[in-house]
């Protein structure tokens, strides 16, 4: 057997004691379906909130049809980059599920029909009267090296080859195996958020805002307008992985806004 072993990943920079270490991660959504709109994506949202509750944090995410080539240089590009890679789709019976033998190519191993996804699948199709068909066996296809991931509702499992996991399209059985993984996963610091909201435009703030966050580098800033009936307003919402700076940044921010003559109101606006 050759490939990299999930021991062989790249593991996160460590920590400092003046930096927390930060784990990054990279979703790739594979499918022709979400580029075409015929299948709303509904897994993005969950693995990043998934991971961020771990300590992972989702720097990138990408959509990228079932094309081979397009997935291995995606997969290798992103691989290098990042702590960890998610993906999803592609890894049923059909022909154009092409994820794991694009996966096994980026990584140069070979793929076969694995002995213990092969027992699973028998095991469930006897149990559930089904036939193990030829098209049923390429879902227990996984590339050598490669670790199972378990899947409880269908079965058919998906799999982690070094930094990269390995899952279905389908938003239930995704969500079982990434669920799954938490044990595998070693995760860092995790992103905490700070909103503050009040009745003011935010091309009105906006150059005081810039100048916060030229301040604080460390703390990502978003301003977001907001309109309830015949109100409006911006929600300043700051994200970071030091609390005491989050604090902070908010209390700045929230005096910026007295400055222009609005009363600021902790979170969303109400």
């Amino acid at each position: 057997m050759s490939g990299l072993k999930p021991e062989d990943m790249p593991m996160p920079d460590a920590a400092t004691p003046s930096r927390p270490k930060l784990v990054t991660a990279c979703v790739l959504l594979i499918g022709d379906e979400v580029l075409s709109g015929r299948t709303r994506d509904a897994n993005l949202s969950y693995i990043a909130k998934h991971l961020n509750q771990i300590g992972v944090q989702v720097r990138e995410a990408r959509v990228i049809p079932d094309i081979e080539s397009v997935i291995v240089d995606t997969v290798n590009e992103v691989r290098a980059r990042y702590d960890y890679v998610f993906t999803t789709g592609g890894i049923g019976p059909t022909h154009d599920d092409i994820t794991a033998d694009s996966i096994a190519k980026a990584f140069g191993v070979a793929i076969g029909h694995h002995p213990q996804a092969m027992a699973i699948l028998e095991a469930h199709y006897a149990e559930t009267g089904g036939e193990f068909t030829e098209a049923r066996k390429r879902m227990a296809r996984i590339p050598d090296g490669a670790t199972l991931i378990a899947n409880p509702l269908s079965k058919a499992p998906g799999f982690q080859l070094g930094n990269v996991f390995v899952m279905a399209g389908v938003p239930m059985v995704m969500q079982v195996m990434l669920d799954s993984l938490t044990g595998r996963l070693e995760g860092g610091a995790t992103m905490q958020s700070r909103t503050v909201s009040a009745q003011i435009g935010e091309g009105t703030i906006a150059q005081k805002l810039g100048e916060l966050q030229q301040r604080h580098p460390d703390i990502g800033i978003g301003s977001y307008p907001y309109y309830r009936g015949k109100t409006f307003g911006t929600s300043l919402v700051m994200r970071g992985t030091d609390p005491a700076a989050l604090d902070r940044v908010a209390d700045e921010a929230a005096a910026l806004i007295r400055a222009f003559g609005a009363e600021p109101v902790v979170g969303e606006p109400g």
